[in-house]
């Protein structure tokens, strides 16, 4: 037994070093080049300049609505996939779940490209319709992330209960809204921040597929980064913090009552 304490008191140290080098050591830093001037003096002025530059504001607005529009489009492509894939009746499920997570396995740039060259053969590239171009990338890349929560959440849901609503006399929207929405919000709440969040911190794809006409503020961090502006870099990269940090409170009293799907 002592042993077997001394071992995991070996493991918690190596996971608190590891915590302290890779997770606290580069938040302070992001925080020093943040709150400070070349000569290491605290400064505000970075709060100042962003909040005061409309560009700025623009690019962040901007990355708000595209994370969210993103957010919804895979949900209400990926939620009828997740549920049909779901339904025991279904026997396909396994090989089709497959086909939607293999493009994962595929380098993220790749799969940029090869959208990017499939977009202009259809005529939308980031020239005429770059907000179109940037979305269909986005909703390429991130619809797994969706599909994949939404079908382990539906996997485990009582299909009894959706019966008895039936029997009940409860019509398929009734049971659709009151009961399967509410069982299944784990895996909604799940695959919104498993998108919304990396959506408004991408520079790839908007790269990519914009033309250079659709600037997030991840593409104004990788800029900033790029050019050795860390100070700028740093306190764009405390505003996506904040923004996650915002998401995360939004969603964590939602369905706490994870096996009921229970909204309250």
């Amino acid at each position: 037994m002592s042993k077997l304490k001394f071992r995991r008191k070996n493991l918690a140290i190596f996971y608190t070093v590891f915590l302290i080098v890779f997770v606290v050591a580069p938040l302070l830093l992001i925080f020093y080049y943040a709150f400070t001037n070349d000569a290491g003096q605290i400064t505000f002025h970075r709060v100042v300049g962003f909040f005061s530059d409309s560009s700025s504001l623009n690019d962040l607005l901007v990355s708000i609505l595209i994370g969210a529009a993103n957010t919804l489009l895979c949900l209400l492509i990926g939620y009828p996939v997740a549920y049909l894939l779901a339904n025991p009746k279904y026997n396909k499920s396994k090989m089709m779940l497959l086909l939607y997570v293999m493009p994962m396995w595929i380098n993220f740039v790749l799969r940029t490209g090869a959208t990017k060259d499939l977009l202009y053969w259809i005529g939308i590239s980031g020239n005429n319709r770059p907000y179109a171009a940037t979305l269909i990338g986005m909703v390429y890349n991130y619809l797994p992330f969706v599909i994949l929560p939404l079908y382990a959440t539906m996997q485990k849901m009582d299909q009894s209960q959706v019966e008895a609503a039936r029997d009940l006399g409860a019509n398929p929207v009734q049971t659709f809204i009151k009961l399967i929405i509410p069982m299944t919000m784990p895996g909604i709440v799940s695959a919104i921040l498993m998108v919304f969040v990396p959506t408004m911190s991408s520079f790839v794809i908007s790269n990519a597929l914009g033309g250079a006409k659709v600037n997030l503020i991840g593409n104004n961090i990788n800029t900033s980064f790029n050019y050795s502006r860390w100070g700028d870099g740093s306190f764009m990269a405390i505003i996506m913090l904040l923004l996650i940090g915002l998401t995360f409170l939004l969603t964590k009293n939602v369905n706490k009552e994870e096996g009921r799907g229970s909204l309250w």
